[in-house]
């Protein structure tokens, strides 16, 4: 099947997932973006914050007028209170929230918000400070007309999700995204209803059409009038990140489905199953601040240590002979491999065993100060320059030799999704313990992780904790 084929099952129809309807393909149009989406796709969406805005808006000004009614200044203490009630607008933490879901933050900064009026009040015209029964009573008001205003939003929302779905890609190994998309189209109530799966091999699986390259892909998300793609495999993160942003930049949803465990606690469900919303966007626009961070701090430290890496030079020179430097083959961002540079602490036997050999941090013949300069990973240090070259960030997966990397890619599923960014000196992983001989599969989970959650104050953090780490060391 093709983009040329979709399900069109309107709500409050039986959906199957047998049948198909053939639809015209849109026409080449020069009026096109580079990832193939009309320009003029509305980039608005459903679950836009203006409706709560609004929500809150209201709520705060119809109690701050009764409760503050003979008050001093009360237009001001009310257009205060509508103002603080905007800023501290909670954003729903659900893919479908519930009045309940939202009360405790929204009760939270309400009383937050009349608490700093009281404050503002005392001490803009101390003679005519706000009561305790008036901020109880406005509090109560407030939360009262909030919660009806924003439960009014959400049924609002969810009534319309039911009659109009939202059309959803499914991107993933065919027999898997096939699943979930039946099990998606089973619940109505979830908002969403799959038109197509994105898979590079169809192996076989029946049910939605199958589109098995990117340009199938965009056309059926544009004539179907995409909004969520849903993610159902590690690996489809990595094969599909250019569609992925495509996607992404022209307005839709991503969202990461943990497919394999459908009861595993998460931030959100759908259909049952975990599920997460990815931002491939906003990971590839913060590339540049993360880059101005790494050579500000490498070029600041390699000028700062060059004393220190000098003696270790020497006297591995003194104790080893010649051949101070270590240089191996490592894998990093998109598979590209790059010359990783350490302070040589051993000498593999030939090139084999140097590409092949997990790990040589127990090896007796090495000598004493090469199980320091590992212990306290010194020996790390020269790959400050890797991240001012820009091979390497300070924080990101740790990178492993091509023939690991094969090797762990075929027993971990995520472990090949480790790759979407540069690789790291330090990383969450790192920073968990996971260093030396642990865990593979909780590597690559702390990794994924760390790149779907990134932001550059996580980066700072982490490299403050590994900096904290150092003066306990464990080896490598």
């Amino acid at each position: 099947m093709t983009a040329e084929s979709t399900v069109p099952a309107p709500a409050g129809q039986p959906r199957d997932l047998g049948s198909s309807s053939a639809v015209s393909v849109l026409p080449p149009s020069t009026g096109t973006t580079g990832s193939g989406f009309p320009t003029g796709r509305p980039a608005t969406r459903p679950d836009s914050r203006a409706p709560l805005l609004v929500a809150d808006g209201a709520a705060a000004a119809l109690p701050g007028a009764l409760a503050l009614t003979g008050t001093p200044h009360q237009p001001l203490l009310a257009g205060l209170l509508v103002a603080a009630a905007l800023l501290l607008c909670p954003r729903p933490r659900r893919r479908l929230p519930g009045v309940l879901d939202d009360l405790p933050a929204l009760c939270g900064r309400i009383a937050v918000a009349w608490l700093a009026l009281g404050a503002f009040a005392a001490a803009y015209a101390p003679p005519h400070t706000l009561s305790a029964r008036t901020l109880l009573l406005g509090f109560l008001l407030h939360a009262a007309a909030g919660c009806a205003a924003r439960g009014a939003v959400h049924r609002r929302r969810r009534t319309a999700l039911l009659n109009h779905p939202r059309a959803a890609l499914v991107v993933g190994p065919a027999a898997t995204a096939q699943r979930v998309a039946s099990a998606v189209l089973r619940h109505p109530r979830c908002g969403v209803r799959p038109v197509g799966v994105v898979s590079d091999d169809p192996g076989g699986a029946t049910g939605l059409p199958v589109l098995t390259t990117q340009e199938e892909a965009r056309r059926a998300a544009v004539q179907n009038g995409v909004r969520d793609v849903l993610v159902v495999h590690p690996s489809a993160r990595t094969r599909q990140e250019s569609l992925l942003r495509a996607l992404a930049g022209a307005g839709c949803a991503v969202w990461e489905i943990d497919a394999e465990v459908p009861s595993y606690p998460g931030p959100d469900r759908l259909a049952g199953f975990s599920c997460r919303r990815l931002d491939p966007v906003r990971q590839r626009s913060g590339s540049v601040g993360k880059r101005v961070l790494d050579v500000t701090v490498s070029g600041v430290l390699l000028l700062l240590l060059s004393p220190l890496l000098l003696t270790c030079a020497t006297v591995l020179r003194v104790i080893g002979g010649p051949g101070v430097l270590f240089r191996q083959e490592r894998v990093g961002k998109d598979g590209r491999p790059f010359t990783l540079l350490k302070f040589r602490t051993h000498r593999p036997a030939d090139e084999h065993e140097s590409a092949t050999r997990w790990s040589v941090a127990d090896e007796r013949r090495m000598p004493w100060f090469c199980r320091f300069l590992r212990r306290t990973s010194l020996d790390e240090l020269l790959q400050l320059w890797n991240v001012l070259r820009g091979d390497m960030s300070l924080v990101g997966p740790r990178p492993e030799r091509p023939y690991f990397v094969a090797r762990f890619s075929r027993a971990h599923p995520g472990y090949a999704a480790r790759h979407r960014v540069p690789a790291g000196i330090t990383g969450l992983a790192q920073i968990n313990g996971l260093r030396g001989d642990t865990s593979i599969e909780d590597r690559a989970r702390f990794d994924n992780a760390y790149i779907d959650d990134w932001s550059l104050w996580h980066d700072v953090c982490i490299l403050l904790r590994t900096a904290v780490a150092l003066v306990r060391p464990t080896g490598s």
